[in-house]
C-alpha cells in the first residue's frame, strides 16, 4: 500500500487520513503563494455529528411500546437507529412494535433527520433483560453512544438532545441518566393512585439527593440513560467481560454504574433531560420490584465474594445506598419504639402528653412538601400526599416491609430468582409480600405477652429508660430532616 506525497500534502490511503508531521516550510509556502497573512487565514473544518444507537428491551410491553417508540420519533434529536429487543414475552409487544418498523424521516429546525426502527423477537432468553441489552449493544457497538430506554418509558421531546449535549460537553462522563418520574395518569382505583403517588415522592427524593450532590448519579437506570460506548468498551476490557451488562447481579444497572466509575469515568444525572416511567399499581407488584432492587443493592454493598460478584462497601457510588439503608433502619426502629412505648405507657396509666413530640411530624410534613413542590409538574395528589402526613407514613411502612424482606432474603442466603419473582408478582401471583405483616403481628403478640408477665416495677423501669433513648434518637433524626429542609437545591426540579 503506497501513497504519493509532496511537501505540503496530507496523505490519504484508501480513504483514510494519516497523521504526519508538517513540513517546516509548508505554512510559509502557502501564505507566500497566496499573499495571506496568518490572521486572514480562515480554515473551514467540517463538524461531525456523533452517532446514537437506541436499545429498547421489551418484556410484555404491549400496552406501552407504541408510546415509547412514538416518543423517540418525536425527539428534537433522533437516534440514528432504534432496536427494539423483545424477550420472554407472551403478549403482542412484537406485533405492535413491528407496525412502526422501518425508516422514518423528520425535519427539525430545517434539518432533515433519518432513523430506522428494527424489531427483534429473541424468544426465551435465560438472561432476560440483561441478555436483551447485550444483544442490543452488539447491534449498535459502532455508534458513539448507546441510549438505553425501557419498554415503558416515554422521553420528553428534548431528552436525547440534552443528554447528548451534556455528554459532548464533558468527555469525562461515561453515562448520564435522565430525571425520571412515575406516570400516574393511568392509575385505577384508590390503591393504584396511592401507590403511584408514593412512588413519585420516592423517586423525586432520590433524584434530588443525586442532583444536589454534584449531579453524581449512583445508578444509571435502564429507564433512560445515555452511555458512552468507549466507556462500555473500557469496562469490558477492565473486567474481562464479553458484554457490558452481566447476569450475575440482581441490579445490572447499578453494577455497570459502579464499573464505569471504577474505570475513571463519571456517572451523572442530567440537569434538564426528563422521562416518564410506568409505575407499580398493586402491592404485590411493588413488593416484587422493590425487593429485587433492595436485594441487589445489598449484594453490591456487602463485603465479600459471592460467586462472580464482589461486594464493594466503600465504592463512592454506594455511599447513598448505605445512607438509605441506615435511614430506613433508624426510621423503622424509632416508629416501632414510639408505638410500643406509647401502648405500654397507656396500659399502666403512665402516659403524659408533651407537645414536643409534635415537632418531628411537623418537620417531616415540611420536608415532604418541599420535595413534592420540587417536582417538575406536581399534581394535587402529590401535594396532598405530602401535606397530610398519613399517606406518606403508610407508604413508608410499606417500604419497611420491602426493606425487611430484602435483608431477610440476603442474610438467609436465599437463592431465589428475583427477576422471576418480580415477573410473577406483576402477573398477580404469590403472597410473599404479606410475610412482613405476618411477622409483625407475631412479634407484636409475643411482646404483649411478655409485657403482661412483667411486674409493675419492671414495666416502669423499661419506660424510664425507653423514652429518653427514643427522645435522643428522635432529636438526631429531626436535626437531619431540618438540614435537608434548609439545604439549597440550586433550582433543580425533580
Amino acid at each position: 500500500m503506497t501513497a504519493l506525497l509532496d511537501e505540503t500534502s496530507t496523505p490519504v490511503v484508501d480513504g483514510d487520513v494519516l497523521e504526519t508531521e508538517p513540513h517546516p516550510l509548508a505554512l510559509g509556502t502557502v501564505l507566500d503563494r497566496f499573499h495571506f497573512t496568518p490572521d486572514e487565514l480562515v480554515v473551514d473544518v467540517p463538524t461531525r455529528r456523533a452517532t446514537i444507537g437506541a436499545v429498547v428491551p421489551a418484556y410484555n410491553e404491549a400496552d406501552t411500546i407504541v408510546d415509547v417508540l412514538r416518543g423517540l420519533l418525536k425527539q428534537t434529536r433522533l437516534p440514528d437507529v432504534i432496536h427494539v429487543v423483545v424477550n420472554n414475552t407472551s403478549d403482542k409487544t412484537f406485533r405492535k412494535a413491528a407496525k412502526l418498523a422501518g425508516e422514518h424521516t423528520v425535519v427539525r429546525k430545517g434539518v432533515e433527520q433519518v432513523t430506522r426502527i428494527y424489531v427483534h423477537d429473541l424468544g426465551v432468553l435465560p438472561d432476560k433483560k440483561v441478555g436483551a441489552l447485550n444483544y442490543g449493544f452488539r447491534l449498535v457497538r459502532g455508534a458513539d453512544y448507546l441510549l438505553g430506554v425501557d419498554g415503558d418509558t416515554v422521553l420528553g421531546r428534548r431528552t436525547v438532545e440534552r443528554l447528548e449535549a451534556e455528554m459532548e460537553a464533558d468527555p469525562r462522563i461515561g453515562g448520564i441518566s435522565a430525571i425520571y418520574t412515575v406516570d400516574d395518569r393511568a392509575a385505577r382505583g384508590p390503591l393504584g393512585r396511592f401507590l403511584l403517588t408514593g412512588q413519585r415522592a420516592q423517586f423525586a427524593s432520590f433524584n434530588l439527593q443525586n442532583l444536589v450532590r454534584g449531579r453524581n448519579m449512583a445508578v444509571l437506570g435502564g429507564q433512560a440513560s445515555l452511555f458512552r460506548t468507549a466507556a462500555l468498551e473500557t469496562v469490558m476490557a477492565a473486567h474481562h467481560q464479553r458484554d457490558p451488562w452481566v447476569s450475575d447481579s440482581e441490579v445490572e444497572d447499578s453494577l455497570l454504574s459502579l464499573q464505569i466509575k471504577s474505570v475513571g469515568f463519571s456517572t451523572k444525572i442530567s440537569a434538564t433531560a426528563r422521562a416518564t416511567v410506568g409505575g407499580m399499581t398493586t402491592l404485590r407488584a411493588l413488593d416484587g420490584q422493590q425487593v429485587k432492587w433492595n436485594y441487589g443493592a445489598i449484594d453490591l454493598m456487602w463485603p465479600g465474594q459471592r460467586g462472580d460478584t464482589r461486594g464493594q462497601p466503600f465504592h463512592p457510588n454506594l455511599r447513598l445506598r448505605w445512607m438509605e439503608n441506615a435511614s430506613m433502619l433508624l426510621n423503622a426502629a424509632t416508629r416501632l419504639m414510639f408505638g410500643l412505648l406509647l401502648a405500654a405507657a397507656l396500659s399502666i396509666g403512665a402516659f403524659e402528653f408533651s407537645p414536643v413530640w409534635l415537632i418531628p411530624p411537623v418537620v417531616a410534613v415540611a420536608l415532604n412538601l418541599r420535595i413534592a413542590l420540587s417536582m417538575k409538574n406536581p399534581t394535587w395528589r402529590d401535594v396532598l400526599f405530602a401535606a397530610t402526613l398519613v399517606p406518606a407514613e403508610v407508604y413508608m411502612w410499606i417500604r419497611f416491609g420491602h426493606f425487611v424482606r430484602a435483608w431477610t432474603k440476603f442474610l438467609a442466603q436465599s437463592r431465589t430468582d428475583n427477576w422471576a419473582a418480580q415477573a410473577k408478582a406483576e402477573r398477580g401471583a404469590g403472597w410473599a409480600f404479606l410475610s412482613p405483616l405476618a411477622l409483625a403481628v407475631a412479634a407484636l403478640a409475643g411482646l404483649v405477652w411478655v409485657w403482661t408477665l412483667l411486674p409493675v416495677s419492671a414495666q416502669s423501669a423499661v419506660l424510664s429508660v425507653g423514652w429518653p433513648v427514643l427522645g435522643a434518637v428522635t432529636v438526631v433524626q429531626t436535626v437531619a430532616m431540618v438540614r435537608r429542609l434548609l439545604r439549597r437545591q440550586h433550582g433543580y426540579r425533580a
